[in-house]
């Protein structure tokens, strides 16, 4: 039987076993146990007094609180099993089965992980990639148009290639990167571990467990190179409008060239990759635009700032603020944070924290311990949660909290607020927030509440309502001056697909189809009226319950890439979903949120429009959300054999 962990990457002679051993020293006991389960059979590893026991905190669990002499145990029988691995050994149980795998985390993480979660770890861990091998031949006439270079564009870029599409992806950009290329300001990074934040065909061999945006890049950029996508892209080329032309069948795509110049591209298939972080927000502050200063927003950040000795004030406390704050706050001579609202962080031990060099040498001589530890991280910030952030109605304290355990996240969280600022209490009452936990993004803690007690650091928890000159006025009429004025707002995340204009069958704009900041769409992908349409990183696919944005991109990517296979199996030129099944999706997105933590009354999020529906992030949990992408069903599609959309009679799914 094939399966991902027969190949060895070192060689037995070629292996540096002193390295191997400091890895292995400061492996994380969990996912070494389930290496030394499948490599040696012995079951033994599963249970006590081997079985990890629950740790106190937030962090990785790498001891698996066992006590040191059992941990010496483990670690020696580890490297003698991988040493023999190594030598030529066979895994003893290479392939468990599904409902194996879910009851082997389980032990990991000491606690349960249910049965069906079994499917997304043998997925994780490739165990049936070869199920996914297509026999349907693409006809080699078709093509596609990609537009954005970020994550999306690449995932696309990589499936299109697979398929066997050609295609040509516009980047307004001059490079690969979208978020990441823009996004420069100091303390920029990742809140979601490496492992994770990684694409299913490129394992990277990352310097930190949250790397930071340089490294991120740095990886996006090495992966467009390995996979040629820069054959294929058009840089500093933006995007003015997507048409789809009833007699072609094709979609025609206007843009403005780097030159200045007007072109019209044509392809069957078009995807949208331009993701929900691309259009800056801008807050109506009176004043603003005659500042005396030097104004930044994060996501525009030049290349020579220089803050040193600088009186900053930075205008938001959420993910953007929490991370240039503390990173800027030594080299300024003051630092005024101006934060209306306020937000719940989580303890991160492991921010900044490097992966020692053994570690990273162990995750590449043993694939298989890697796997595992990715997808017990996978579980911690993915799915973990979800079950917590049901809305309890027979709860009895709706205003703190939406279930029991939701009330006791709230107790750990306040304990660790309070224990950060026990030299500064005057300052609990300003930052400790009084809505659920998770009802708004959960931050981590990378030094926030150790800025904000700094003595050249002042919180005004107000809005900065305008500005005369230098001068900074909040609310309440507090004033400050400032050379520079740092905007952590955000982003428009309710303006899907904002930044240039849709127009489907019939001259129907999509602006218009879904009103001025109500997008929907069929597994955040498929709109009716948008044939041949795909929208990566769509309404309601972003992840509010934690997780890596990749797998949902990848997913939906996957799912285009089987609509796109099933049309070429019907013959058909065009391929859209049903209005029905487009209504009844939206209608049980709509359903499931009004159960969840994020339509609490009384709470605002950046994931809710004008109306109060919830459009940027997903109800799902991760593995469901999975499911739903695997293969499309043919009865939810309309497939036409020509442009003006006659129905192809398609079989059902």
């Amino acid at each position: 039987m094939n399966h991902p962990f027969t190949h060895r990457p070192v060689s037995p002679a070629d292996a540096d076993r002193e390295l191997l051993r400091e890895g292995i020293a400061k492996a994380n006991i969990p996912a070494l146990l389930l290496v030394l389960y499948q490599m040696t059979g012995e079951e033994r590893w599963l249970d006590e007094p081997y079985a990890p026991k629950r740790s106190p905190g937030l962090d990785d669990n790498d001891s698996g609180q066992l006590p040191e002499n059992i941990q010496n145990e483990i670690r020696d029988a580890a490297s003698a099993a991988i040493d023999a691995w190594l030598e030529g050994r066979e895994l003893a149980v290479p392939r468990p089965d599904n409902r194996r795998l879910a009851e082997m985390l389980t032990v990991a993480m000491t606690e349960h992980v249910p049965q069906e979660y079994g499917d997304i770890i043998a997925a994780g861990m490739e165990f049936d990639e070869a199920e996914n091998e297509a026999d349907t031949v693409i006809p080699a006439d078709k093509s596609a148009i990609v537009i954005g270079g970020g994550v999306s564009g690449i995932c696309a870029g990589i499936e299109l290639q697979k398929l066997g599409v050609p295609y040509i992806l516009f980047e307004k950009n001059e490079d690969f990167g979208g978020t990441w290329f823009e996004n420069k300001y100091p303390g920029c990074g990742v809140d979601t571990p490496s492992l994770t934040y990684t694409f299913s065909c490129r394992p990277n061999d990352w310097s930190m467990y949250f790397p930071l945006r340089d490294e991120i890049e740095e990886y996006l950029l090495d992966t467009a190179k390995e996979f040629d996508l820069y054959e294929s892209a058009r840089f500093q080329t933006h995007v003015e409008e997507a048409r789809w032309n009833e007699q072609t069948g094709k979609w025609d795509v206007t843009v403005t060239t780097p030159q200045g110049n007007r072109e019209t591209h044509s392809a069957d298939y078009l995807f949208s990759a331009v993701g929900i972080l691309n259009i800056p927000k801008y807050p109506k502050i009176d004043g603003l635009d005659d500042f005396r200063g030097d104004v930044y927003h994060t996501s525009c950040w030049p290349d020579d700032v220089d803050l040193m000795d600088k009186r900053v004030a930075v205008i938001g406390n959420g993910a953007s603020g929490m991370q240039v704050a503390p990173a800027i706050a030594d080299e300024v001579e003051s630092l005024t944070i101006f934060a209306r609202s306020k937000q719940w962080a989580a303890p991160f031990p492991q921010f900044r924290k490097t992966i020692p060099e053994g570690v990273r040498y162990l995750m590449q001589v043993v694939p298989l311990y890697r796997a595992w530890l990715e997808q017990r991280l996978s579980w911690t910030f993915n799915d973990r949660v979800h079950g917590t952030l049901f809305r309890d109605p027979e709860w009895t304290h709706p205003d703190r909290a939406v279930n029991e355990i939701n009330d006791g996240h709230r107790r750990a969280f306040t304990r660790y607020v309070k224990e950060q600022l026990a030299d500064r209490p005057d300052l609990i009452e300003h930052v400790l927030p009084d809505y659920p936990p998770f009802a708004k993004r959960m931050l981590l803690d990378n030094g926030w509440y150790r800025t904000i007690k700094k003595d050249n650091v002042e919180l005004i928890p107000e809005h900065l309502a305008k500005i005369e000159g230098k001068t900074l006025y909040s609310s309440s009429g507090k004033s400050v001056d400032a050379d520079v004025i740092i905007l952590a707002t955000g982003f428009e995340t309710t303006q899907v697909l904002g930044s240039y204009d849709i127009v489907g069958r019939e001259g129907q704009l999509l602006h218009d189809k879904w009103g001025k900041d109500d997008a929907a769409a069929y597994l955040g992908t498929l709109v009716p009226g948008f044939p041949n349409f795909f929208i990566l990183l769509g309404p309601n696919v972003g992840s509010g319950h934690g997780g890596s944005m990749i797998r949902n991109i990848e997913n939906q990517m996957h799912f285009a890439g089987e609509v796109v296979l099933s049309a070429s199996e019907h013959g058909a030129r065009t391929v859209e979903v049903r209005d029905a099944v487009y209504e009844d999706y939206l209608h049980r997105i709509d359903e499931a949120h009004e159960k969840l933590v994020w339509t609490h009354p009384g709470t605002e999020n950046w994931y809710r429009n004008s109306k109060g529906r919830v459009i940027a992030i997903t109800p799902w949990r991760n593995d469901a959300f999975w499911r739903m992408t695997r293969k499309p069903k043919e009865s939810d599609l309309v497939f036409s054999s020509d442009s003006a959309g006659a129905a192809h009679t398609a079989k059902t799914g």
